[in-house]
């Protein structure tokens, strides 16, 4: 693949982004540049063909879901999101980032028929067509929407999607603080650049040292949309992340972005852009200050494991032959999803003794 700037076999995304550093003086911020290099129609990594989800790099995948590494994990999320459907009085689910579809097939199982409608809110046509196949069998109880209406009820569930939102980037250099953003090189390499900024992390970062971070504008502005639109339901979102606290931690100085391809991580976002994914973990503590201030209600917050063993995911797991419980096991031990994992949950209107956050909850911690 040629990326070099202006030369006649650039390829496509690479001629949009040089565009876009020509529009702006030659200097994207970090946001900018992630939105390009994911969602570009048809080129930026969510959007283009490639294979993404899988178990194993054999598959062509670059990584792995909970709802591919066991079915469990949908089986447990059923219950929570049962629950909510009746203290709701609804009966639509609302997928945002469906992935392959492995969730929405587990949830429609395993919901029957509590459910009316399953929609499904996704900007990648490639995976839109994958989850067609997926969840045929349903027929049209699942319709596909690429924007937010105005107004909607039931309950809503993303899975990963908040660490897939565009981040700015904040560099603390020499005690100043900095935005960092993306330019090139006079010889047509894509690097980092940093301009002074009056940005600043939502808590002070203790110490002088030098520090790199993230702040969260799109996604604490996807949850307040969602807030404003929920006319009634509830949303449970389930990401890697940490409460305020933690993620500015002063010994957290290289921040949190990470790219995945064929089940390895690097930090390099600037290298085979298109061709990986680009992540960084959610500061749940402003998902949560976002959507209470547009009126939604916390119901709870903890980890993954204590989440899904809340739902019933052990008596499950005591059904299914030894390997499907081994693999159900990496959803809930501390050393993989278990604990860096996190569920946050929101009901619109009044709240409820939510079943998922009964033991565990972290809520004082945010």
């Amino acid at each position: 693949m040629n990326t070099a700037p202006g030369a006649a076999g650039a390829d496509p995304l690479t001629r949009i982004i040089d565009a876009a550093l020509a529009r702006s003086d030659g200097w994207l911020p970090f946001d900018r540049f992630m939105a390009l290099a994911l969602y570009t129609p048809g080129l930026g990594y969510y959007a283009n063909a490639s294979r993404k989800f899988g178990r194993m790099p054999a598959s062509g995948s670059d990584f792995v879901t909970a709802p591919e590494l066991s079915p469990l994990f949908g089986r447990a999320l059923a219950a929570p999101l049962a629950e909510a459907l009746e203290r709701t009085g609804t009966a639509e689910v609302w997928e945002f980032g469906a992935g392959s579809g492995a969730l929405a097939a587990q949830l429609l199982e395993a919901l029957g028929g509590r459910v009316s409608r399953y929609t499904i809110v996704d900007l990648s046509g490639t995976l839109r067509e994958r989850q067609r196949d997926t969840l045929a069998a349903w027929g049209d109880r699942v319709r596909w929407l690429d924007a937010l209406p105005e107004t909607m009820e039931g309950v809503v569930v993303g899975n990963e999607v908040l660490d897939a939102m565009p981040v700015k980037l904040l560099a603390r250099r020499a005690g100043r603080w900095h935005e960092r953003g993306v330019a090139r090189t006079p010889e047509g390499a894509l690097v980092h650049a940093d301009r002074p900024t009056d940005l600043r992390p939502p808590v002070a970062i203790a110490g002088t040292h030098d520090y790199l971070t993230e702040v969260h504008p799109q996604a604490e502005a996807f949850v307040a949309t969602l807030a404003e639109r929920l006319a009634r339901g509830a949303a449970f979102f389930i990401d890697y992340g940490f409460p305020e606290a933690e993620y500015y931690h002063p010994q957290r100085h290289m921040g949190t972005v990470m790219c995945h391809r064929g089940h390895q991580a690097d930090a390099d976002a600037l290298a085979d852009v298109g061709a990986k994914d680009i992540t960084a973990h959610v500061n749940f503590t402003g998902i949560a200050l976002a959507g209470q201030d547009a009126g939604l209600q916390v119901l709870g917050y903890c980890s993954q494991a204590r989440f899904l063993l809340n739902s019933g995911l052990l008596g499950a797991m005591a059904q299914v032959p030894p390997a499907e419980r081994a693999q159900a096991a990496h959803l809930v031990h501390e050393h993989e999803m278990g604990e860096l994992f996190k569920v946050i949950g929101f009901a619109a209107g009044e709240g409820w003794d939510a079943m998922g956050f009964r033991e565990g909850d972290r809520s004082h911690a945010l």
